[in-house]
């Protein structure tokens, strides 16, 4: 199976092969800040299935070894690599799929550092679009 994703603006796209080997839902603080969101949900592919098409990200050292990767247009953040601890895998925002419903997260991760609030979410009145 393969899977194609992009940043917002488009100036990025990325082919992705195969299954991941994981999706997990991350809370830690230092997605949190990355990403000015509660969380992010990541998919874990090898180094080896990840292929930008269009476009170069730019990459910053986060904090130690992490790496992260976004568009230099538009601020999408894209990927995430960490040598130390993920050696040879890239983790990838599965929300910058094109289809991103077929890779739903299986893991939450981090939850030391989620917000208090977040588990209880699907207590909250919900709109399908803005009230």
């Amino acid at each position: 199976m393969s899977h194609t994703g992009r940043c917002l603006c488009g100036a990025i796209h990325y082919e992705l092969a195969g299954n991941p080997n994981s999706v997990s839902v991350c809370h830690c603080t230092d997605c949190q800040r990355s990403s000015g969101a509660p969380m992010i949900v990541w998919a874990e592919f090898p180094e080896s299935a990840v292929r930008v098409t269009k476009g170069t990200p730019k990459t910053i050292n986060s904090s130690g070894a992490a790496m992260r990767s976004f568009c230099p247009e538009c601020g999408s953040g894209l990927f995430y690599r960490n040598a130390e601890i993920l050696p040879g895998v890239v983790e990838v925002r599965s929300s910058t799929l094109d289809n991103p419903e077929a890779l739903p997260p299986t893991v939450q991760i981090q939850t030391a550092e989620r917000q208090s609030w977040v588990p209880q979410l699907a207590a909250l009145k919900a709109y399908e679009r803005f009230p």
